[in-house]
């Protein structure tokens, strides 16, 4: 071989290094590309989304007259009645004597929540024995108040937020008497949905989310790995079959919306099941999730070794006894992640649930699965389009606790995987 073809060879070699290296070159940029998207995106959510953990109260100082309260104070009804709302302005005016004009005294009122008379008749109601004292109970502040202390840094933005010049000295006052600071937003995770952004919790759509998943487990578990199991292991080949199969894999592409329809149509239309309910809306994700977890099924089946299968049978099996005592047991572990990362998918999942109604605006947590309910993912949909800022964090840190579940999940899916399987 001459130098001359040597030569060439050569550089066809550096030429042939020189892409490769490229190659991987252009697939570490790309990672990089997307894990720093990735990051912005996880960066910005928890920004907006940190501070609704935490909720602006204000501590006053409220007297309990016994005059205001019935005699018999084990009447639920009696003691829902009282005026717990002028209790709380009582406590305003005193705390803040030079305010005599009615309009200030409107404007002093607003720094509190509507949700306060709740709160303090809450408190009345686990502590009786209070009736006749001042007692100092914190009270949650409007929202106004609540995003001017976490997010306005001089008073000149204060007018961004709603207030006054004279609501932002009193509220000033209050922070310097050490009777207005921030704590943990219990009301996040124990409420409902509700108006006012102060007062508007995930409990109501965190249950709805949970009822509704437990409906598309106990549904779509059993039937989608029964039926991966039969197209696998006992269906005959011949065009049914066949034609089934391609409308499984056609099924898993189909726009989750479309669910939402055929789920309008039949389980509500023409089988009347309750509108905007967990049962309604596990029967859809039960239809979206299907698809998943037969392909997945399907594919750990075929990839137990037919070794196995040849041993069971060569000591005197039968083909059902190789398959739930041997195929089965092998490739449990590959069906649990497959169902779990379906699961994953459905708990995210929104355009299906608004078409069944679960867009509805749901005060109450749901207690069974017929009752009105909305989902986690819906929630974070209604929010997003309300107008108030409050909302606007509150939305992030929905998101945050919805992106909690999915990591959980998966890493429940990884968990599983790693605990049942077996090495040949």
């Amino acid at each position: 071989m001459d130098n001359r073809t040597i030569d060439l060879m050569q550089k066809r070699l550096r030429r042939r290094y020189a892409r490769e290296t490229r190659f991987q070159w252009y697939g570490r940029i790309s990672i990089a590309i997307a894990l720093i998207f990735l990051m912005f995106l996880f960066v910005n959510i928890f920004s907006k989304g940190y501070s609704a953990f935490q909720q602006s109260a204000i501590m006053l100082t409220v007297n309990l007259d016994e005059s205001e309260f019935p005699q018999d104070r084990k009447d639920p009804g009696a003691m829902m009645a009282v005026d717990y709302g002028g209790l709380i302005k009582q406590s305003l005016y005193r705390q803040f004597p030079e305010v005599t004009e009615r309009k200030d005294k409107r404007a002093l009122f607003q720094l509190i929540s509507p949700g306060a008379v709740y709160a303090l008749r809450d408190q009345v109601a686990a502590n009786p024995d209070s009736i006749g004292n001042s007692i100092d109970v914190w009270l949650p502040a409007n929202d106004d108040v609540d995003m001017y202390i976490k997010h306005v840094a001089d008073q000149a933005d204060a007018t961004a937020m709603r207030l006054s010049e004279q609501q932002v000295v009193w509220i000033e006052k209050l922070r310097t008497d050490q009777r207005l600071e921030k704590k943990f937003n219990r009301i996040f995770f124990t409420s409902g949905d509700s108006r006012e952004p102060e007062l508007a919790g995930i409990r109501g759509a965190l249950t709805g989310s949970f009822l509704t998943l437990v409906v598309t487990l106990l549904l779509s578990f059993p039937i989608g790995v029964g039926a991966a199991i039969y197209l696998e292991e006992f269906a005959p080949k011949n065009r049914w079959t066949d034609l089934v199969e391609v409308n499984v894999n056609n099924l898993a592409a189909v726009p989750s919306i479309i669910f939402g329809l055929l789920g309008l149509a039949v389980f509500i239309n023409f089988f009347g099941v309750p509108r905007s309910a967990p049962l309604v809306g596990g029967l859809v994700l039960t239809l979206m999730t299907l698809p998943t977890i037969i392909i997945s099924s399907r594919a750990v089946i075929k990839a137990v070794p037919p070794s196995i299968r040849e041993a069971a049978l060569g000591v005197g099996a039968s083909h059902v006894q190789t398959v739930f005592s041997h195929v089965v047991p092998l490739a449990l572990p590959g069906m649990l992640t497959g169902t779990i990362i379906g699961m994953g998918r459905a708990l995210g999942e929104t355009a299906p649930l608004l078409m069944i109604g679960m867009v509805a605006f749901v005060v109450d947590v749901p207690t069974s699965f017929t009752d009105s309910s909305t989902a986690l993912p819906v929630q974070i949909y209604l929010w997003a389009d309300s107008p108030e800022r409050g909302f606007e964090e509150r939305t992030s840190a929905a998101i945050m606790v919805l992106l909690g579940f999915l990591v959980v999940m998966n890493a429940a899916a990884v968990y599983l995987r790693k605990r049942f399987e077996h090495k040949w």
